[in-house]
């Protein structure tokens, strides 16, 4: 796995739902485990909160959401909206602060406080090499709903800066849904598809006209299948639309027929070789409709795909399989969450900052130390 421009280098959150102080080093490829509402999606969340700073949105509609009016894009808030946005029983405002290392620039890091109460803005800052950069008092004195660091960014003069926000903006939170991409698609091509299948058969349609990436599409596919697999195709459909269909030993398989894994599968793998790939690729709980034998295969294509095209992968995983196929350089980024059941604060850690781990799994299965809870007890 190439080790390229990450889009977040290092992270830290404070008081963010359960989130009450984390501060992670990132890496291309990003894994957490743990049990159900350990905080794995709230790091998720904290993510879609930057996400919608990118985009230039108000404190409230990155918390609360915003309806779809004209040509503005509807946007889901968090779970929970600015009501539970903040730690249980903390006082202190939400605090957030990432860091990249973009080209020509060098590393630039921005830090931003938020208070779901007044949906305001606070103690915004960007730096610059370690250093303070000088904001323009303009953009400093505004109204506080909303951060101005996508407002400042369009102007002609800061313009270097606008690589960092696109890119901590440009997410794509793919969650495939078989249903979806058993339905045909009303457009005939596409570059990206939408976040649940939408536009699938019309994205891989576009994928089997550029060769190259039509070779690797199709090569994960058939490691996947197993009986013989001939070819992907995409059928016409009677009123213009197309279907994504699977040939094998000369029969055609159209997408109704297909398993929920199978077509899950060729959603995350296509979505490495969209024309217009996101800069960050979202996925949760990877091993779902997958059968443990093929996960393997799907943690292959997820280590070997990340850095090209797609920077940066989150992916969150229950499954003790998930992490069987992981190799001891990839546990600096493979992050436990546990949750305290006296504060339920939750807290990330590295597994190869997980005492002992690293040691006990050179001899012992490490998927059996996660099932059994020894990771969770040894913290």
């Amino acid at each position: 796995m190439a080790e390229e421009w990450r889009v977040i280098e290092h992270i830290e959150i404070e008081g963010f739902k359960s989130l009450e102080k984390v501060s992670l080093d990132l890496g291309p490829l990003n894994i957490l485990v743990g049990t159900n509402a350990s905080g794995k999606t709230n790091f998720l969340e904290a993510l879609r909160v930057l996400q919608g700073i990118g985009y230039g949105y108000t404190v409230d509609e990155i918390l609360n959401g915003r309806p779809r009016i004209g040509n503005l894009e509807k946007w889901d808030g968090i779970r929970g909206g600015s009501q539970f946005a903040r730690l249980l029983g903390s006082s202190y405002d939400i605090k957030f602060r990432v860091r990249s290392t973009v080209p020509s620039l060098g590393q630039i890091e921005y830090v931003l406080s938020v208070s779901p109460e007044s949906a305001s803005a606070s103690d915004e800052g960007l730096y610059v090499n370690g250093e303070l950069y000088v904001v323009p008092r303009g953009y400093l004195t505004r109204d506080r709903s909303r951060p101005w660091l996508p407002m400042f960014v369009v102007d002609p003069s800061e313009a270097r800066f606008a690589p960092f926000v696109r890119e901590l903006c440009d997410v794509q939170s793919l969650t495939p849904n078989p249903g979806v991409q058993r339905e045909y698609s009303t457009a005939s091509t596409a570059v990206r598809m939408g976040d649940r299948g939408e536009n699938f058969a019309a994205l891989v349609r576009t994928i089997l006209k550029d060769e190259p990436k039509a070779s690797d599409y199709v090569s994960w596919l058939k490691e996947l299948t197993p009986s013989e697999l001939d070819s992907v195709e995409v059928l016409p459909g009677a009123a213009g639309d197309w279907l994504f269909a699977l040939r094998k030993g000369g029969v055609v398989y159209p997408a109704p027929v297909l398993s929920d894994g199978t077509l899950r599968f060729a959603a995350i793998a296509a979505a490495f070789f969209q024309p217009d790939p996101p800069s960050t690729l979202v996925l949760e709980e990877i091993e779902d409709g997958l059968h443990p034998t093929r996960l393997q295969l799907l943690v292959e294509l997820l280590k070997s795909q990340t850095g090209q095209g797609v920077k940066q992968v989150f992916a969150t995983s229950h499954s003790p399989f998930a992490i069987a196929w992981l190799k001891e350089e990839d546990y600096k980024y493979v992050f436990l969450c546990t949750k305290n059941e006296d504060t339920g604060a939750t807290s990330i850690t590295p597994f190869s900052e997980v005492p002992r781990l690293v040691e006990l799994a050179r001899t012992q299965s490490i998927a059996d130390l996660f099932a059994e809870g020894w990771m969770e007890n040894a913290l």
